[in-house]
């Protein structure tokens, strides 16, 4: 088989129904950023499309395409990955390129017929099923007493079933063994604290103490009745500052929504300090290197206020991100919905590993920072646990 025969037979396997998934993996050179991308078919607004998943060492990125550009996303694809593992219906391939883009292909029917899933757009497997009526979903207004989601909160559900991932995901980095601490900063009006206490307490029969912080008064008395009214026990919210807080010594989960500009650096920094083992962190309104940024390799760019304005913002989480892995922490930067600020927003997400930082890693933060004139606060508040 040519190379030519291979894109036109994958591009018909993947569009004729019976595509299940694939992985897109070993780049031809060391400078690729993208470590693979897994690839499934999805159904967009009644049309078949394919999900190209790009996964970096620390992010990931999704790319929705349209059918009848598929030959081209492949060719484009394989001309920089070698190997590309796909299954069907009734058949699993292994394909292997040589540097000469020489074909190995290799096939195994499978003994049962699968059928491919297009969720994306028909019903989404959420972890809190869309059907099932929550007490605090209830309470909180997104569900009807019988459970339907409320057409105007469907958003609201969309958004805390996201939140509910990431803290799926972060259960392997968190104790067992004892009660499980977690600190909510600028927990509003709390609609993902509650979620998170469910989860981890209702559904998964954890034992954990949650502390939901905010400065708004009659907001915290008012999440206080509802926890109370729900039997959460084991939640409580109190009227207070990130930065006054000083009641504990170890916390295993910090999670940190909208704490405006260096407020999600303080609570960065005391999460760290805490020794922390999993960071979920929301930030917004970066408005500290905004001020500072001046670089003239940059200027094309930083001329324009608008675009200052964003560049600053995405440099700031940046900085923050590695930062977090200058101290040993695994961190990743991650889409996350969210409809109160902006139509899509960033999450970062930090597990405590425990690695260490090498040189190369630090003087890369160094030069970046250089670059930039910047004088970040967290690096101050990190201070000596920042090696080199």
């Amino acid at each position: 088989m040519q190379f030519e025969e291979l894109l036109v037979e994958l591009t018909r396997r993947m569009t004729d129904g019976s595509f299940i998934s694939a992985t897109i993996s070993q780049s031809r050179t060391k400078t690729d950023d993208v470590k693979r991308i897994k690839v499934k078919p999805i159904e967009l607004k009644g049309q078949l499309h394919i999900q190209f998943e790009y996964q970096y060492e620390r992010i990931l990125k999704h790319e929705n395409i349209a059918v009848d550009v598929a030959h081209s996303k492949l060719q484009e694809l394989l001309e920089r990955f070698r190997q590309i593992q796909a299954e069907f219906s009734d058949e699993k391939v292994h394909v292997q390129l040589s540097k000469k883009f020489k074909v190995m292909w290799k096939s195994d029917k499978v003994q049962s017929r699968k059928v491919a899933d297009l969720s994306h757009n028909r019903k989404k497997n959420y972890l809190l099923d869309q059907d099932t009526p929550y007490p605090f979903l209830i309470r909180l207004g997104v569900q009807t007493p019988d459970g339907k989601v409320k057409k105007q909160k469907y958003d609201k559900f969309r958004q805390i079933n996201r939140f509910v991932e990431f803290i799926d995901d972060s259960l392997a980095h968190l104790p067992k063994d004892r009660t499980i601490r977690i600190l909510d900063f600028g927990s509003g009006k709390s609609y993902l604290t509650f979620a998170l206490y469910h989860y981890l307490h209702i559904e998964k029969g954890l034992d954990i103490r949650v502390t939901g912080l905010d400065l708004k008064k009659e907001v915290i008395e008012e999440c206080s009745v509802i926890a109370r009214d729900l039997g959460y026990a084991n939640l409580e919210f109190l009227v207070g500052d990130i930065n006054d807080y000083n009641d504990e010594s170890a916390v295993d989960m910090v999670v940190t929504l909208h704490a405006c500009d260096v407020a999600t650096d303080m609570a960065l920094a005391r999460a760290v300090k805490w020794g922390a083992k999993v960071i979920l962190s929301v930030p917004c309104c970066q408005h500290e290197l905004f001020a500072q940024v001046a670089s003239p390799a940059l200027d094309v760019m930083l001329q324009h206020g608008l675009i200052k304005e964003r560049f600053s913002a995405l440099a700031t989480d940046s900085i923050r991100a590695e930062l977090l892995n200058l101290v040993g922490y695994e961190t990743q930067i991650l889409e996350f919905i969210d409809l109160e600020h902006t139509p899509k927003n960033i999450l970062i997400r930090a597990y405590h590993t425990g690695r260490v930082a090498t040189v190369d890693e630090y003087e890369r933060y160094m030069a970046f920072k250089k670059l930039l004139n910047a004088d970040p606060f967290l690096e101050k508040e990190l201070g000596d646990l920042i090696g080199n």
